[in-house]
């Protein structure tokens, strides 16, 4: 078999060689290699820019303000640092520019967009609205958008500059300036959902019917009283019940310089005061006591005790099944007893004075608070005589003349009921242009068995009753100070003496004549203002149905 010769490459031609590297790339691969150059170059431009833009998320993502919002930790009285504080009633247009710090609840609040919060901050029955924008190094967005997550009735703590107002702010009480907040905390939050909202609740009555819009909710009294602490903060109640403590200090005010004396009776007793049908029985060790339904018997006795004129202000309990806009089983009674020097009638004048100082001082010194609560409860102005012509006095058959002659029959007056009562209240506004007047000289079997009887015809008494807008708001009369002739009252009302010996003692050891009366203080109230129902007047009611909370 023959050898086959291997096969040799041809040696490489130097000068082909040569010739082919002078020709350089080819168009198609100039043009590849810039499409590639231009795609390196954007790709590290996207990069760089990529990088750029995380580098301003991580920056942004830093919150600068996380001092100035937040939740402060639990107040356990830890320190104490000595920090002015304002009030928003106290806020005017002349503090433009100063820095403040104050605490309230947030009303309202409002977010426009990302980087502005409008909040309105309420104490009591005052408001301010407030302004917090985000700017740089002060207000971050993770700020704003914190603030804008408030619950409304939170607690919060605000600090901020007062700026005036560029126009009054109408959703506020004070319009005239503004709060650009720099800081904000919260102080105590909401769990769950409030039962109504205080902007509801505040709806004027009227409003709250004829709206047709969903979010103007009527909030029904039982619902309010159910919910008391949240229907409290209303303005409207802030200043029902500023006013209620006006009344209780001017009754005390007045009385004090009239020379009584502020006295403390028991509320627990061993007996009824007036009647057993009413009072509330309660066990007492191995027997029973009684809820005081008045000072009644403690007054007197401090009478006998020569303490010659004194006062109560302080609880009244009547057990009456009465489910009416103006009857509770727990009350505040304003209650006084003084001596006579001659008549019964210098105890009626003096109550007279009494009431007309409570009503002046409170249109004077509290008007505010009236307006307040006439933006609720629109009701005419309370009106009463002054002027020589003074308070209107009828008697009681005066008083049933003037229901006969609008057409009630005589014979259904024997006592003037409560619809007679308001009846008697429009004529007389009608007749003679006053919310108040005192009707006097009660038939004798009207009223409790300490009444005197009148001299002259012992069918009617030496009693009054004080009247506003045709409602009973204070019983009185001159007392019994004779034992003989109480114990012969008790066994006509059907009560035993004996059980009832130790009152009658303070009598059989002499006691000088005498007389008083006892007031409702939420009838007052209630009535002034004309709020319609007596539980408005209440901070925390009780009648027959409601003992809660």
């Amino acid at each position: 078999m023959a050898d086959t010769e291997p096969t040799q490459t041809p040696p490489p031609n130097p000068a082909v060689e040569g010739a082919e590297a002078s020709k350089g790339p080819s168009k198609s691969e100039l043009k590849k290699r810039t499409k590639e150059a231009e795609k390196a170059k954007k790709a590290a431009e996207k990069a760089a820019k990529q990088a750029e833009l995380e580098a301003q998320k991580a920056a942004a993502e830093v919150d600068f303000a996380t001092e100035f919002y937040g939740k402060l930790p639990l107040n356990q009285s830890q320190s104490r640092p000595r920090r002015s504080r304002i009030q928003i009633a106290s806020l005017t247009p002349e503090l433009d520019g100063q820095p403040v710090l104050l605490r309230a609840r947030v009303q309202t609040s409002r977010m426009q967009g990302s980087k502005m919060v409008f909040f309105v901050l309420r104490q009591r029955i005052d408001s301010v609205q407030a302004l917090l924008t985000v700017s740089e190094g002060k207000v971050s967005k993770q700020m704003a958008k914190w603030a804008g997550g408030l619950a409304m009735e939170s607690i919060v703590l605000v600090e901020g500059t007062v700026k005036k107002a560029p126009e009054i702010i109408k959703s506020a009480t004070v319009g005239n300036v503004e709060i650009h907040i720099s800081q904000i905390h919260l102080i105590s939050g909401i769990e769950g959902i409030l039962p109504f909202s205080v902007e509801d609740a505040s709806r004027p009555e009227l409003e709250a019917e004829e709206s047709e819009e969903a979010q103007f909710k009527r909030v029904l009294l039982d619902t309010r009283l159910n919910n008391r602490v949240v229907d409290l903060r209303t303005t409207t109640n802030q200043a029902v019940f500023k006013l209620q403590h006006a009344i209780g200090n001017f009754f005390r005010d007045y009385l004090d310089g009239q020379g009584f004396t502020e006295i403390h009776s028991p509320k627990l007793q061993g007996a009824a005061t007036e009647s057993g049908a009413s009072v509330f029985k309660v066990s007492y060790f191995k027997g029973n006591a009684y809820l005081a339904q008045s000072p009644q018997l403690a007054k007197q006795m401090a009478i006998a005790a020569d303490f010659e004129r004194v006062y109560e202000i302080g609880p009244v309990f009547r057990a009456e099944d009465s489910n009416t806009h103006r009857h509770m089983t727990e009350f505040i009674g304003l209650d006084l007893e003084m001596t006579i020097e001659e008549h019964y009638h210098e105890v009626l004048e003096l109550l007279d004075g009494l009431f007309l100082h409570m009503f002046r001082s409170l249109r004077q010194k509290y008007s505010k608070e009236i307006e307040t609560v006439r933006k609720q409860f629109p009701a005419d102005e309370f009106k009463w005589r002054e002027g020589p012509e003074g308070t209107l006095k009828l008697s009681f058959k005066e008083a049933v003349d003037l229901l006969v002659e609008d057409g009630v029959p005589r014979e259904a007056l024997d006592d003037i009921d409560t619809p007679s009562e308001k009846r008697l209240g429009r004529i007389v506004r009608e007749k003679y242009e006053t919310d108040y007047f005192i009707i006097d000289k009660f038939p004798m079997g009207l009223r409790p068995f300490y009444t005197m009887p009148d001299p002259e015809d012992p069918t009617l008494s030496n009693s009054y009753d004080f009247f506003m807008r045709g409602e009973e708001i204070l019983s009185g009369a001159q007392r019994v100070h004779d034992a003989t002739m109480l114990a012969e009252n008790m066994r006509a009302k059907g009560i035993d003496p004996a059980t009832m010996s130790f009152y009658l003692d303070a009598f059989r050891m002499g006691c000088p004549p005498h007389g008083g009366g006892g007031i409702g203080l939420e009838r007052v109230l209630m009535l002034f203002l004309k709020l319609n129902n007596i539980r408005r007047a209440s901070l925390f009611p009780r009648d027959p149905k409601r003992l809660e909370p």
